[in-house]
């Protein structure tokens, strides 16, 4: 028997399983995330210990930003054939591997396969795809504020685990740093083990929010997950706004993980600020993600969400024209101030992206994310080749602190240029629900 999650609670109810789920999912996102923040505190100690130059270390992050983003599609097809848990815990694996067999390297070829392989094929398994599966199958109310939570985990486990990396590479190494980030991994794996499930009729339930009278099960995904992910693609690719959302997304990949996330302490560092200094100004950045990122979610819900992008990529690219002249060897108010508004904007895209992609693809729209999302990387990876060699040609990173800005007027202007409705093909055809076993005794069991 199926529960019903619209009917009024009831004394005594227990927390219906989404909930569960959700939080799960945002522990696994926070862990995984550890390592895609560490080499902006690492590249120094790096530097210091092998002689190995920013170019090097930017191209090892650009190779792991570029596979984070291109796995993505390709995991969202592979959680609907062979579930979340499975495929969730092989990529938590990969992320304690890479992280952990990189204190054996020796040489900066290694550092391409541990940094960009295989924690790149590990974060890139997860990703934010993982947050729009889970929102989409498990939540029909709230669907948009789950987004933002969920995408808050994923954004603040790179910035949260910054200070603690960096006090320890700066204490006993850059090696220690990198077994903590593995171990954190390691510990996720048994938790979504036990907890997560594909589809709420894993459970007896139905999503949250939904109308007993009017729902259908999801459909049960067949064949094989690349093909799947790759006619998403040709699917997608049919469509301008298809185009324009994989645009702006790239934008904010570059002015997010590929710009700030790994060169603001190199940056800072280069204006006479401690590394650990830098790294808490970026961990704050993090704390105030959750804030915007769970606002955004809620707006996503009740505004258009072309116009909360424009609204986001505009406070971004004034953030990135002023952040020169910001930068100095002490924290002062305006630089605190910077912290605040690009903390509130890191991943407030996110939700009205997701949902632009639901809104115009469907049954797709998690694949088809999936590849936008991927734009958001391979912009990030090139953001992040680039400013490394900006520094090494210019000896400073202003001028990609200032290309940053400008793309983010592109960015504004593509976002209205989004359709919210196809007028091409018509969407996916839904295959036949599996049926939902009945359970002994009535009510399904609840977490």
């Amino acid at each position: 028997m199926i529960q019903n999650s619209s009917a009024p609670p009831r004394r005594g109810r227990r927390v219906h399983p989404a909930w569960w789920v959700a939080a799960v999912a945002f522990v696994a996102l926070l862990a995984a995330a550890g390592f895609r923040a560490a080499p902006g505190a690492l590249m120094v100690p790096l530097h210091e210990d092998f002689g190995w130059s920013t170019s090097v270390m930017s191209l090892a992050v650009s190779v792991n930003l570029l596979l984070y983003g291109l796995t993505a599609p390709f995991a969202a097809a592979l959680m609907d054939r062979f579930g979340i848990r499975q495929v969730v815990a092989t990529a938590l694996l990969l992320v304690a591997l890479g992280a952990g067999g990189s204190v054996l390297m020796t040489a900066a070829w290694q550092l391409l396969l541990f940094w960009g392989i295989l924690i790149g094929l590990g974060t890139g398994s997860m990703a934010l795809v993982f947050a729009a599966t889970i929102a989409n199958r498990w939540f029909v109310r709230r669907n948009g504020l789950v987004m933002g939570v969920l995408t808050a985990g994923s954004a603040t486990g790179q910035l949260i685990f910054l200070p603690p990396v960096a006090a320890l590479a700066e204490a006993g190494g850059w090696r220690p740093a990198s077994l903590v980030i593995a171990a954190a991994a390691v510990v996720a794996v048994p938790i979504v083990w036990l907890v997560v499930r594909d589809y709420p009729e894993d459970r007896g339930v139905l999503p949250y929010g939904a109308d007993p009278a009017t729902h259908i099960p999801a459909a049960r995904a067949t064949g094989g997950a690349a093909r799947r992910a790759v006619d998403g693609l040709i699917f997608a690719a049919r469509h301008r706004s298809f185009w324009a959302l994989a645009a702006a997304f790239a934008i904010c990949g570059a002015t997010t993980n590929g710009l700030i996330g790994i060169h603001f302490i190199p940056s800072a560092h280069d204006h006479g600020m401690a590394t650990t200094t830098a790294a808490g100004l970026l961990a704050v950045v993090g704390v105030f993600d959750i804030v915007g990122t769970v606002a955004s979610g809620w707006l996503t819900d009740k505004f258009d969400p072309r116009k909360l992008l424009v609204a986001y990529y505009v406070f971004r690219g004034v953030g990135l024209l002023l952040l020169p002249l910001l930068l100095s060897d002490t924290v002062h108010p305006s630089m605190v101030l910077f912290i605040v508004v690009y903390g509130l904007d890191w991943v407030a895209t996110v939700p009205p992206t997701a949902k632009l992609c639901r809104e115009i693809f469907g049954d797709r729209g998690t694949i088809v994310f999936g590849w936008v999302f991927a734009s958001h990387q391979i912009g990030a990876a090139l953001a992040a080749l680039a400013a490394g060699v900006i520094r090494d040609g210019f000896g400073t990173y202003t001028y990609a602190w200032w290309g940053g800005a400008a793309l983010c007027v592109v960015a504004a202007v593509l976002s209205l240029a989004v359709r919210r409705r196809l007028s091409g093909p018509a969407p996916l055809e839904r295959a036949e629900p599996e049926a939902v076993p009945q359970r002994d005794g009535g009510a399904p069991p609840t977490m």
